[in-house]
């Protein structure tokens, strides 16, 4: 145990759990919060200029504009630019995006010299020419910020892409045919975009203006119908703030989508002025909590949010993508969708629930019936090729459309936690098609890049401490464990340990500013999680075991509470939540009371005890 003393790992998993406990609010469940964003600050406050300028100025949207900007002046990086947290490098895209929103609030006199040094940091990135760069042939973010300049007067309307709104009035089941430039949840932005676009910059061939003009009509109403109670697309600052300021640029500020994505932006601000980049990720949050203190011996039966969990579950046709019932979003808001990330870890915490000490018959019952159709959900979404997207099947050509290691990792373990379930027959080809595709996936480093999470420190922004682990933990359940993919992932997550026995982006990368790069809370406790789920592979435990006593100091200094900047949202936006950090070390210190136990039992069970993937 590299030293460690029992005691010392027992101390340390009991702080951190009773901090995982004390986050939960008072319905029970937990809510976490998300990173504050300069990015989502900056959209919310060109929507809101330009509702005020035409016609829709309120005491209200003013007091909102100015906080907005005195937060975006006070939280300028030192090169004069902004990132999309206050923890993240500056990139092009937020800081194009800030500049728009000092242009359009009327308020770039004020900040005369954070308006030149931000044009002097777009110039040293390339300006138009960094921006295509960054984002290549996918549309969903470089057309909006396109469109956000172009409505502030700092780029020609023949800088944007046209985009074919018109393809909105097809049916749902059309759109993955008809090769749209942007991610299938971007339809909103689609339409809203694609017609300030038609407004203000008209084609010059009759028949198309025709087309578009006759398409306005229906297709703003599939906006409408796709805008959540809540007013927030995807629950989403940024992708609601397009909507709102492309309607309002066309004389539209008094639309119902308008008004209602207005308010919606309003709720959002926090009390610095400030807004994240989606309203929480609630179920995502309890349901990690839920895994996480049923692994570390919590009887989770007692928590008393299972309902609450149970009704986070789809039970009607989503109207945004057109999803079945049976699967879960991430938060409890209106504005989420299901997805193949949060249903997996939706049905691995029930089934912590149906395991635990406490639980009623009657519980096990309801258990049953939502994971049936949360595992039905999940077999009917899976890709071709075998791996799962995020949202839609049969959506792969723009990047965070396609299938994910990480994704279909999650999914694999939700069918190994439910294999004596009576959907199980239904799930036996899906597993063996999923792991056919993580074989493909994997790198001939042994490593595996995740969809959804990056490391800012990276050369290629990718996070494959992230995906290795998750697709490690997936063989555990299922697979032979001297695989040549599980053993070619171990040597490469081992390998990519730190010396001080952290993981970040791993081995010798270094930082934007050439220092070795850090190790964080999150890699470092989802690196162990999996090794030593390989207790049994030396190599895995040793390496293992170094990281539960770096996280073990961390957290007997208190800064296992740290988060770090891991998560990417849509088009590379970056995020943190601020509990993830304390939901990890939980998982990874519960993994390695456990350890000791769990090697000798899988060195004493036969081998036909384990389950095959083939």
């Amino acid at each position: 145990m590299n030293r460690i003393s029992a005691a010392r790992l027992t101390a340390a998993l009991d702080v951190a759990r009773r901090q995982l406990l004390a986050e939960r609010v008072a319905a029970g469940h937990w809510t976490g919060q998300l990173s504050t964003s300069a990015l989502s600050t900056a959209t919310a406050v060109s929507a809101w200029s330009l509702v005020r300028d035409r016609g829709g100025r309120t005491a209200e949207l003013e007091r909102a504009i100015r906080s907005g900007i005195g937060y975006l002046a006070s939280h300028v990086n030192q090169d004069g630019g902004w990132g999309d947290t206050d923890r993240s490098y500056s990139n092009i895209a937020t800081t194009m995006l800030v500049q728009a929103a000092f242009r359009l609030a009327g308020m770039d006199d004020q900040h005369p010299g954070l308006v030149a040094r931000a044009a002097e940091f777009i110039a040293r990135q390339g300006d138009l020419a960094g921006l295509r760069r960054r984002y290549g042939r996918d549309k969903t973010f470089a057309v909006p910020i396109l469109t956000n300049r172009a409505l502030a007067g700092l780029v020609s309307w023949r800088d944007v892409p046209p985009l074919p709104f018109e393809l909105a009035c097809l049916p749902q089941r059309f759109y993955r045919f008809v090769r749209l430039p942007v991610v299938s949840y971007a339809i909103p932005a689609l339409v809203a975009i694609g017609q300030a676009r038609f407004f203000h910059d008209p084609p010059g061939w009759p028949w198309m203006r025709w087309l578009r003009r006759m398409s306005v009509a229906p297709s703003l109403r599939v906006l409408q119908a796709m805008q959540p109670d809540s007013g927030g697309y995807l629950e989403a600052a940024p992708l609601t703030s397009f909507v709102v300021m492309s309607l309002a640029s066309t004389g539209r500020a008094d639309h119902p989508v308008v008004q209602s994505g207005v308010r919606f932006l309003l709720d959002s601000v926090r009390p610095d002025g400030s807004l994240p980049i989606d309203t929480n990720l609630a179920t995502w949050t309890t349901t990690l909590a839920i895994i996480g203190l049923s692994a570390a011996g919590q009887d989770v039966a007692k928590l008393d949010c299972l309902d609450w969990l149970l009704s986070c579950q789809h039970r009607f046709r989503h109207p945004f993508t057109g999803a079945d019932p049976g699967g879960w979003g991430w938060s409890d808001l209106s504005g989420a969708v299901p997805d193949a990330d949060d249903t997996p870890g939706a049905l691995l915490a029930l089934a912590a629930w149906r395991d635990a000490r406490s639980c009623r018959p009657e519980d096990r019952a309801r258990i049953s019936e939502a994971a049936g159709a949360g595992l039905r959900w999940l077999v009917a979404l899976q890709n071709r090729d075998g791996g799962w997207p995020t949202f839609c099947r049969g959506w792969g050509r723009l990047p965070f459309d396609r299938s994910g290691a990480d994704l279909t990792a999650h999914a694999l373990r939700a069918f190994a936690a439910w294999r004596d379930h009576p959907m199980a027959a239904t799930t036996r080809h899906s597993v063996r098609r999923g792991f056919r595709f993580l074989g493909r996936q994997q790198r001939p480093d042994g490593s595996w890049v995740p969809l959804w999470f990056g490391n800012q420190d990276h050369p290629a922004e990718e996070n494959p401490v992230y995906g290795t682990a998750k697709v490690l933990l997936a063989y555990a359940c299922w697979s032979d464990r001297t695989s040549a993919s599980v053993l070619c992932g171990i040597d490469w997550l081992c390998n990519m340990q730190n010396q001080d026995g952290s993981w970040g982006a791993g081995g010798e990368l270094v930082d934007s500013a050439g220092r070795p790069a850090a190790g964080s809370i999150e890699e470092t406790a989802l690196a162990v999680e999996a090794l030593l789920s390989f207790a049994d592979h030396p190599a895995a435990a040793r390496a293992g075991w170094r990281g539960v006593a770096w996280l073990i100091e961390r957290v007997e200094d208190g800064r296992f509470v740290e988060a770090s900047p891991i998560g990417f949202y849509f088009a590379k936006l970056w995020y943190y939540e601020r509990l993830y950090p304390v939901l990890f070390t939980v998982a990874a210190l519960a993994r390695a009371t456990h350890s000791l136990a769990d090697q000798s039992r899988l060195s004493q069970a036969p081998s036909s005890s384990r389950l095959s993937i083939v």
